[in-house]
């Protein structure tokens, strides 16, 4: 049975995770507003902070499965920012994810130490991964592969050591062409051209990576296994496994912000006496004012999202099959997210617009968590072909 009540332990570390992000959201405006720049690795609060905080418990077996905690930590951090954070701790990026996914043990312990993005988007290649222009050739003379290609918004791709980077070995093969390579920084013919300027997310370290004749040893095309020349884990369906774990994750991240939204709502309605009836309930029969009935449906919709994720990383953490229920709670947070931020601006009028208040931006940053680590569009492909049998023709 799934169960996803609390413990206390589970409790304390959640508020510890809401007293580090309330810390952090002091900042929110000011490194949106300064989005060419950095965000410190440590805020000044920092030391202070842990320094005077209780030791947290550690988890035992009777609390909440890590997955699961994962998520609602997610939530909890970026109910503060989405781009800062109190300390920063980068053990890992995306790269990473697919390192473990699918890297040899000698992969892993070369490369498990830095930090790694992923490159996969493309200025003519956005949610469609099989169309990737970038390319590897082998040269057989030096056994090294010649990437060449141009990578758009990598996310940590400026903090990141290395990246992995998705190209193509034969563009007539479609999806079976594309493998996942490991690339350091610093390699000649890798270029980190900018740190891209965005909509939303604005502080969050996204940059373009160029590659002109970039040459890598054979033995960095990932889940490389030698003693079985060519034979690779680290193709397009291998690396796609990695999503499993990182679509409800990032499901978690737009339910923090949506959280924030609903919550700086509910203090304004409050004071302005709008009363809320939750045994009635949304559309009560005229019982509630509009603004009351409206918000309680948001209110609703954020929970059923919620229980998706938790459900999904729930099964990830019994190690069962869980590639349908990543579609399903990356779709449903991703639109639930924009609903949510957009209703509350509509329910609040001009103060939800302004900048004196950072629903805007939370409204803004919230747009990502439904395009990146793939768009909703193609979560419904998936869960259309998952549940109706369709192939990828089908579908065309």
């Amino acid at each position: 049975m799934i169960d996803f009540r609390l413990t206390e332990t589970d409790q304390a570390i959640l508020d510890r995770t809401r007293e580090e992000a309330l810390i952090a959201r002091r900042y929110a405006r000011e490194f949106d507003e300064r989005e060419s720049e950095m965000i410190p690795d440590t805020l000044p609060e920092a030391e202070e902070f842990y320094a005077n905080a209780a030791p947290l418990p550690k988890p035992g077996p009777e609390d909440t499965p890590a997955p699961v905690m994962m998520a609602l930590q997610a939530m909890g951090s970026y109910w503060g920012d989405y781009s800062v954070r109190l300390k920063r701790p980068m053990r890992g990026g995306l790269g990473n994810a697919a390192l473990g996914a699918a890297g040899t043990d000698e992969q892993k312990e070369k490369w498990g130490g830095l930090l790694l993005s992923m490159a996969i988007t493309e200025p003519g290649c956005g949610s469609d991964p099989s169309r990737v222009q970038t390319t590897a050739v082998l040269d057989e003379e030096t056994d090294e592969w010649v990437i060449n290609g141009e990578k758009i918004f990598v996310t940590t791709g400026i903090r990141a050591d290395g990246v992995v980077i998705w190209a193509t070995i034969d563009k007539s093969a479609g999806r079976a062409g594309i493998k996942s390579f490991l690339i350091e920084k610093g390699t000649p013919g890798f270029e980190v051209p900018h740190k891209e300027k965005k909509l939303g997310i604005r502080a969050d370290d996204t940059a373009a990576y160029v590659f002109k004749d970039c040459r890598i040893p054979r033995a960095n095309l990932l889940g490389l296994d030698e003693s079985i020349p060519k034979k690779s884990s680290g193709g397009f369906r291998g690396v796609m496994k990695t999503f499993n774990m990182t679509r409800p994750l990032t499901g978690a991240m737009g339910l923090g912000i949506a959280e924030a939204a609903l919550d700086f709502t509910r203090e304004q309605l409050e004071e302005a006496g709008v009363v809320f009836d939750h045994a009635t309930g949304p559309g009560g029969l005229g019982r509630l004012s509009a603004a009351a009935d409206r918000f309680m449906r948001l209110e609703a919709l954020f929970e059923a999202s919620k229980l998706t994720v938790l459900q999904c990383t729930w099964m990830a953490g019994q190690g069962l099959p869980n590639n349908m229920e990543s579609s399903i709670c990356k779709a449903h947070a991703g639109s639930a997210v924009r609903q949510i931020t957009q209703g509350c601006i509509e329910i609040l009028g001009t103060m939800g617009v302004s900048c004196e208040y950072l629903l805007e931006k939370w409204m803004r940053d919230c747009r990502i968590t439904d395009i990146y680590e793939g768009t909703g569009e193609i979560q419904r492909l998936i869960i259309a072909r998952g549940l109706l049998d369709y192939t990828r023709e089908d579908l065309k």
